[in-house]
């Protein structure tokens, strides 16, 4: 953690506005990333990014300031999205949200058969269950490690490890006759 991000911290443990805002700045993208992955759409994934960082704002007196703010507001979004899914008050996705690894220059062909597989993974990636999906967006996407994972997810290292397994089963189970197309 940078001395000013130390520096931001503690002035927004004391109730400074601007800093905070500050960390919004700096942390907003994160925290779309992994609302985004988990919700599936971009207006979903703005309002709980929103609301991820309010909650933030009113829990600033109980941060504990030697920890870095980066994984704090990316478990209070994990959180946040979690207990969305599991009221199911979020069911749609955007199919552009995860970039396809392409050839420099595919055919037009090529293109239409990677978004195609693309949408299909997605699709599957969507239909996990939400600890599952958790599991894969912290793991995959944001390079969580599995005791980070755990923090995160609030629950026991083991519990991270066979969630992620099972997510990893159902993924392939489901894509494996999309990725030998």
């Amino acid at each position: 953690m940078s001395t000013d991000e130390s520096d931001l911290i503690r002035r927004a443990i004391q109730g400074d506005r601007e800093a905070f805002g500050d960390l919004v700045t700096a942390y907003q993208t994160v925290a779309f990333r992994v609302a985004f992955r988990m919700l599936g759409n971009q207006e979903d994934a703005e309002d709980a990014t929103q609301e991820a960082f309010l909650r933030a704002f009113h829990a600033m007196d109980r941060f504990d300031p030697a920890r870095a703010f980066g994984p704090w507001i990316k478990k209070i979004t994990a959180n946040l999205c979690l207990n969305l899914l599991e009221r199911k008050t979020v069911l749609s996705w955007d199919p552009d949200w995860l970039p396809s690894a392409q050839d420099p220059e595919p055919t037009p062909e090529e293109q239409s058969e990677l978004r195609d597989r693309n949408a299909r993974i997605r699709a599957a990636l969507l239909q996990l269950p939400p600890r599952y999906r958790a599991a894969i967006e912290l793991r995959h996407f944001q390079g969580l490690t599995y005791s980070e994972m755990a923090d995160a997810l609030d629950c026991p290292l083991t519990q991270v490890k066979s969630d992620l397994y099972r997510a990893r089963q159902i993924l392939i189970d489901r894509t494996s006759a999309i990725l030998h197309l």
